[in-house]
């Protein structure tokens, strides 16, 4: 009888211990911590840069906005339960709340890789046709992707968690270090094999259909930028393919080596699949505000602006304070 009510799923909270094992989780909780505040401030800075410039509501920068908004709900799912964890040391999550993490988590996922193959899409445009670009590159038609990608997302994250959802739990245990779909599965009361074939060939649809095709749109603006004679444009170009490609890699790169060394038969521990999560969980939130702020003009200066205006407004006010 008691293997029977074990068996149901009653459990009400998971208990994460993927970090169980560390000896210095004090010092990797400050890690995360200080990476995902710089992430709220970059992708923050980046947002309200754009978003109070009316100058800069054009169609990069509405899907520059677009990305931030998705690092900061791809980071603040995992970061959140991570620091918690290691510095608050509060392992329990509630059942509910680790379904919602790890929807939210995927969904983020999925949305920035949409996100980067839009922002690919808009270059080729600029610089394969570039007198028609304003004309085919529109406010409303890129909100409107933008908006169709996220509705693409609920609808296959929607039906990917209803059957983690599903699931009868043995154990209240996620051997992770935050809530996901692989670490739902595992901890559920079925043989996970079969749960793994449709995120699988989800996950493999961005390496091998999404990557190929945002790297041969990268080849085309590269041969375009090399028939240019005005040394200033190509850079120019050179420089936003550059901040792009720079993204792209951030944050395919995790996820193309943790495929290959588990389809070429290396066994993966579980701190070093840990390590990778963690990697391609914070590393391309960090990284992107970063490039787009200090690679791209128009921000970087808008911020140059800001900060100047306000050493100036400071100069002023204690120079009126003396006098």
């Amino acid at each position: 009888m008691a293997s029977e009510n074990y068996t149901v799923k009653n459990v009400e909270s998971f208990i994460i211990t993927g970090f169980d094992h560390l000896q210095n989780q004090k010092f990797l909780g400050f890690l995360i911590l200080l990476t995902y505040t710089l992430i709220l401030l970059g992708n923050g800075i980046n947002l309200c840069i754009i978003l109070t410039d009316r100058h800069l509501h054009k169609p990069m920068y509405i899907l520059i906005c677009n990305l931030a908004v998705v690092d900061i709900m791809f980071s603040s799912t995992c970061g959140t339960t991570m620091i918690s964890v290691l510095l608050a040391e509060i392992k329990t999550v509630s059942y509910y709340s680790c379904i919602s993490r790890a929807f939210l988590y995927h969904l983020g996922d999925f949305t920035e890789c949409m996100a980067l193959t839009l922002m690919a899409i808009d270059r080729f445009i600029a610089i394969t046709f570039p007198l028609r670009y304003h004309s085919i590159v529109t406010n409303s038609r890129v909100f409107l992707l933008i908006v169709i990608t996220w509705l693409a997302g609920f609808a296959v994250l929607g039906v990917v968690m209803s059957v983690a959802d599903s699931l009868p739990y043995c154990q209240p245990f996620i051997r992770y270090v935050f809530c996901d779909y692989a670490s739902l599965i595992r901890a559920a009361c079925v043989n996970p094999e079969p749960y793994f074939f449709m995120p699988v060939m989800l996950s493999l649809w961005p390496m091998v259909g999404q990557f190929p095709f945002i790297l041969c749109t990268y080849a085309v603006l590269a041969y375009s930028v090399g028939k240019l004679t005005n040394n200033a444009s190509k850079k120019q170009m050179i420089s936003t393919c550059l901040s792009h490609l720079i993204v792209l890699f951030s944050f395919f790169l995790p996820k193309i080596v943790s495929s290959l060394l588990t389809r070429i038969g290396v066994v993966l521990t579980l701190t070093e699949r840990n390590a990778i999560l963690i990697v391609a969980s914070l590393v391309p939130p960090l990284i992107n505000p970063a490039v787009y702020c200090i690679r791209t003009k128009e921000i970087r200066k808008r911020l140059a602006d800001v900060l100047l205006h306000k050493k100036v407004g400071t100069k002023k006010i204690g120079s009126l304070g003396l006098s």
